[in-house]
């Protein structure tokens, strides 16, 4: 790759706190962007764009706890062409600026109304006055996609000139394609500075598009965490390190087992889900339910994985349904612990098509319930519930509380939370907090039927260490399906723990 033949390594500039925040609705605090910053400096990222200083006094305090944190990362501001966006930058205490100057025609005429040389002079002024207060300085040319590129390279060299550290290329709309950014990094590879790519996801060609750019020249990758941000988003930091890592052989010095707890931190603090078939943090990457793959798996897991699971923090896991087969079905019981004979295991796997086909997810607990029945085991559960009361409204705070039987002991606890759910699995967890340590991974709800007495059903996965279920629930009370579902994995669990 000409880029690291050129520069040394790939570097990866994250901006999941500046770019990706500005997803529509997202707004993280100063608390949650610490917490991201620590792990992405963790991860081992190179630079960390930790917001836009302009935007306001809470984002100044909050890009200013990131700079005084102690990371390793080199921590970025973004700033327009004006000394004044650099001087709100050296209060927060940063080591660099990310100075964006709009490049096409189209955004120096229409959004700035002004003319390329008007706009060559302020690139030169900020990246002048920004060396002069000791800031390195990477100079960004936004919309540089429909640029006109002998004008952005003059503006480079001005830039280079005037003393900008790094240069960046911004696909702003996302129109570029893989061998058109390729020939582009190519011909600026020749510039006597690194040069960044920044791309945008609008026809789903981002990551593409910057590995392309690496291959061409570049040697910086501006992402995001599950390539969040604006429109259709940027390009995805857990995919650009896994296609380097993985197909292209090259080692980005990244640590790739932390990228699924770096996802499912970001996707829980800014509220942005994750689609289930995102590629390497999606919850289907490694999920299989098709009985040849299962059986291809079984065999070899490279069969149906391109890497392994626990390379990126993951763990493979099979779910059960109308395209089960009976590798599929084996292996489930065999991780839940239960043993049976081949007549038996055929039974099992009917009644699990069967739910199948009539459009039901057979979840761990709903496995388990069939083979105890099929095998004529009964378990008493380890909790019980006795009774549970839930106050909430406008003026009240969701309080819950709830009066269980564990192994025999009855406990009454109460529990708040954000609301009445909230409130009520918040109490459950209390009462067993001192038996075991159960985590509520997820939370899901389907509404089965319409109206305001819709049935519904609802999906947990609880965990205990590194052993975790699905379990569910259902009725026309949300209340109590999440009760029934939480209380069914936790006992599932303590079950397991119990049968070793």
């Amino acid at each position: 790759m000409r880029g690291i033949a050129l520069f040394g390594k790939v570097h990866l500039l994250d901006t999941t706190l500046r770019d990706g925040e500005q997803t529509p609705g997202v707004s993280l605090t100063l608390d949650e962007k610490l917490s991201i910053a620590r792990q992405l400096d963790a991860l081992g990222v190179d630079v960390i764009e930790a917001g836009s200083a302009v935007t306001s006094e809470g984002e100044r305090e909050a890009m200013k706890a990131v700079a005084g944190e102690g990371l390793r990362a080199e921590i970025a501001s973004y700033v327009r062409a004006r000394t004044d966006d650099v001087d709100l930058a050296l209060d927060c205490d940063v080591n660099s600026i990310h100075l964006v100057v709009p490049v096409s025609d189209l955004h120096i005429k229409s959004k700035l109304r002004s003319d390329r040389d008007s706009v060559m002079r302020s690139a030169v002024t900020v990246t002048e006055y920004a060396k002069d207060h000791g800031l390195v300085v990477e100079l960004s040319g936004e919309d540089a996609s429909r640029a006109d590129e002998a004008y952005l390279k003059s503006l480079y060299k001005a830039g280079i000139d005037a003393g900008a550290d790094r240069l960046c290329y911004c696909d702003t709309v996302g129109v570029l394609v893989p061998e058109k950014s390729f020939e582009i990094f190519s011909r600026l590879s020749d510039l006597p500075a690194p040069v960044s790519v920044h791309c945008h996801d609008d026809f789903g060609q981002a990551t593409a598009n910057t590995v392309a750019a690496l291959r061409g020249g570049a040697s910086q990758a501006h992402v995001t965490v599950n390539g969040i941000g604006e429109r259709g988003g940027n390009t995805s930091l857990e995919e650009v390190v896994m296609t380097l890592e993985s197909l292209y052989g090259i080692k980005t010095e990244i640590r790739c087992q932390e990228l699924y707890s770096l996802s499912r931190l970001v996707s829980r603090l800014t509220g942005i889900p994750v689609a289930p078939n995102k590629a390497i943090v999606g919850e289907n990457a490694f999920t299989h339910e098709a009985g040849i793959h299962v059986h291809g798996l079984l065999a070899d897991t490279s069969t149906y994985e391109p890497i392994h699971p626990e390379t990126v923090g993951r763990k493979r896991r099979i779910v059960l349904g109308k395209h089960a087969g009976r590798s599929s079905v084996e292996l489930a019981l065999r991780e839940l612990g239960i043993e049976c004979t081949k007549g038996e295991l055929a039974e099992i796997l009917s009644r699990v098509k069967d739910l199948g086909d009539k459009g039901k997810r057979v979840a761990d607990a709903d496995l388990q319930t069939i083979a105890e029945i099929v095998l004529s085991i009964e378990k008493e559960p380890k909790v019980k519930l006795d009774e549970f009361t839930v106050v909430s409204g406008n003026r009240a705070t969701p309080t819950a509380s709830v009066r269980i039987i564990v192994n025999g002991a009855e406990m009454l606890v109460a529990g708040t939370g954000v609301g009445p759910v909230d409130a009520a699995i918040n109490a459950i967890r209390r009462t067993i907090s001192g038996v075991t340590d159960v985590r509520l991974e997820e939370y899901h709800v389907d509404a089965i039927t319409g109206g305001t007495s819709a049935l519904v059903e609802v999906w947990v996965t609880m965990a205990m260490g590194d052993r975790s279920i699905t379990a569910r629930g259902a009725g026309a009370d949300i209340i109590m399906a999440s009760v029934e579902a939480v209380l069914e994995g936790i006992n599932r669990l303590m079950q397991l723990e119990e049968d070793g």
